[in-house]
């Protein structure tokens, strides 16, 4: 993979886990790039960003004004590092939960795909130091939406991707309502009915370096009623239209 390739890390409140994250990404990675965004941490991290990328040219920093949610922060990223020309744009978690080891393979993957998801449960793929009640509601949520949704995937709700950027122009993440979790979902589910070649490469998904994870079943069946909601509608032929725009955003 010789394209221009650039990893979009949002952060808030991502102090302590930053600056091991961008290190492990340039030594993995050294031809890679790193685009921040930051949702004005108010414990310094948009600061340290700013630091990391005066003293690393290939680290680049994107401010908002305020935290808008995970969704939002990343397709302001998409959408700037589609403005600065990268052909390849990985998303990732700034906590150290996805292994900057696990990189190359996902790029390597891209040479016969167009988007690949760094995937905890294709053969070989692992979760460390989970409890039993969070792996079995993260399956059951890739499950489920799967069945519902009809994606084939075997890990749907997980964040660490790479796309090809002319894809996103297909997906058009500017259209994506989810704001969170469900944020994932709604990508994928856009990628495969804008017909992207998609490849699962097997990943081990870590605990989160400091801090505790922001992640609660609240959130988890929120997603899951959205996808309930979807899958109803699309079932009793109310998902006719968003079937219509996907197919238009694919032929431009």
């Amino acid at each position: 993979m010789s394209q221009r390739t650039v990893v979009v890390l949002p952060t808030y409140n991502e102090i302590e886990s930053l600056p091991e994250v961008v290190g492990r990404l340039r030594a993995e990675a050294p031809d890679v790039d790193v685009l921040i965004v930051d949702d004005a941490s108010p414990d310094g991290t948009g600061e340290l960003a700013d630091l990391l990328a005066s003293r690393m040219p290939q680290v680049r920093v994107l401010h908002r004004a305020e935290k808008q949610g995970l969704g939002p922060a990343y397709i302001a990223g998409f959408a700037e590092a589609a403005a600065l020309g990268y052909e390849v744009i990985v998303q990732s978690d700034a906590d150290g939960s996805h292994r900057p080891e696990d990189l190359p393979a996902m790029l390597s993957a891209l040479d016969s795909a167009d988007v690949v998801i760094g995937s905890r449960w294709a053969a070989g793929g692992a979760v460390e130091r989970w409890s039993a009640g969070r792996y079995l509601l993260s399956r059951a949520g890739s499950l489920y939406a799967g069945l519902l949704l009809r994606i084939p995937n075997k890990d749907i709700t997980g964040g660490y991707r790479a796309f090809r950027t002319e894809a996103l122009r297909r997906i058009a993440p500017e259209q994506v309502t989810s704001r969170g979790y469900c944020f994932q979902i709604e990508m994928l589910d856009r990628a495969v009915r804008t017909g992207c070649r998609i490849a699962e490469v097997p990943i081990t998904f870590d605990d989160r370096l400091h801090g505790e994870s922001k992640m609660s079943g609240r959130i988890v069946f929120e997603a899951l009623r959205q996808v309930t909601r979807w899958g109803i509608e699309r079932r009793f032929g109310k998902g006719d239209r968003a079937d219509a725009t996907h197919a238009e955003v694919a032929r431009v």
